[in-house]
């Protein structure tokens, strides 16, 4: 009788998330992620699935991957797969894995003074702003938003070194800068579900959209700097697991603001 009491007590331990109660790590994220509200929901089942938690820091993609470099987080979620590249490269981090999607969009005023409605792709739509002189506010953060909206311009072979005042950055994340946009009746680009999640749209509006040059992906990295203890390791490890496995995707999913879902976790890729 003892004996089977104290298999089934090994075996309820194997079993039970519990067993890393009390476990933590920090997790290096996105700004977009946590404004959404997305954020909550996967560390709060994430932490009721596993017992761990997870101490999150939501800055910019640039910011997020300088934490990991110095060893100032365990695991990241980003979105900025040319900087995530280097990162793995260089051997900063190991098993890059892709968690979701959604898009960027780019929003103006509804009168849209540079008629960017109607550009053949968002290349000339980018160019129609320059040429235009209308009010463009860029969020000048090194984030993954900034980062795309970097590109978008070098795509257009306008340097942005001879931009006007009519270009302006703010230095912030997305949830701010949206809210200067809607002050200064700006064009400015944005994630979609960031977009969805703010309130205060007034006079803005999507105006170019759905084009494969646009599109967001998400990923989780294992950050793998010596200063990281076991534990934190072991704890990140878990958190890239649950996240990319069946009990993530399923949340990332589920997740809906006004009933539309905000970010696409493919079924199985990595």
């Amino acid at each position: 009788m003892l004996f089977r009491l104290v298999v089934f007590l090994i075996a309820l331990s194997a079993a039970s998330p519990a067993m890393s109660d009390g476990e933590r790590f920090v997790l290096a994220t996105t700004t977009s992620t946590e404004n959404s509200g997305l954020l909550e929901v996967l560390t709060q089942q994430f932490h009721a699935a596993t017992g761990v938690t997870a101490d999150v820091v939501a800055v910019g993609t640039g910011q997020a991957l300088a934490l990991g470099r110095r060893g100032d987080a365990a695991a990241l979620l980003t979105h900025d797969r040319e900087g995530e590249q280097t990162f793995v490269d260089n051997e900063y981090g190991t098993d890059r894995r892709s968690v979701m999607y959604n898009d960027f969009v780019l929003i103006g005023p509804s009168d849209d003074p540079a008629q960017i409605v109607g550009a053949k792709n968002v290349t000339q739509a980018m160019k129609r702003i320059a040429e235009s002189n209308a009010t463009f506010l860029s969020r000048g953060d090194d984030s993954g938003t900034h980062r795309k909206e970097l590109r978008l311009w070098k795509d257009t072979s306008l340097d942005k070194a001879n931009f006007g005042t009519w270009y302006r950055e703010t230095g912030a994340g997305m949830g701010q800068t949206l809210l200067t946009a809607t002050e200064m009746d700006a064009y400015t680009l944005t994630d979609r579900g960031t977009w969805i999640g703010f309130a205060k749209k007034r006079g803005l509006k999507i105006l170019v959209q759905e084009e494969p040059p646009l599109l967001n992906p998400y990923s989780s990295i294992i950050v793998t700097h010596s200063a990281l203890t076991a534990q934190e390791k072991r704890a990140a490890t878990m958190w890239h697991e649950w996240l990319t496995g069946p009990q993530g995707r399923k949340a990332i999913n589920g997740y809906q603001v006004s009933g539309v879902q905000l970010f696409f976790a493919p079924d199985g890729e990595n």
